[in-house]
């Protein structure tokens, strides 16, 4: 998310690591494990995403 809480697109875990660590970013929220940035974004570009959805015998997952 950015500073106006709009959504933008999913990074990997090493990419948001390394933000939280040089204080780039900070949680936003714990599950699903969301990070809010410090500075503003301009004019952010939103590649399309598709769910996927995992129905197992006892846990459904849910996929970006």
């Amino acid at each position: 998310m950015d500073t106006n809480k709009q959504p933008l697109n999913p990074i990997s875990a090493k990419k948001a690591r390394r933000l939280l660590d040089k204080g780039k970013a900070a949680v936003f929220r714990i599950y699903p494990f969301t990070i809010i940035l410090k500075t503003a974004v301009n004019n952010p570009t939103i590649s399309p995403c598709q769910i996927k959805i995992d129905p197992g015998s006892k846990v459904t997952g849910f996929a970006l």
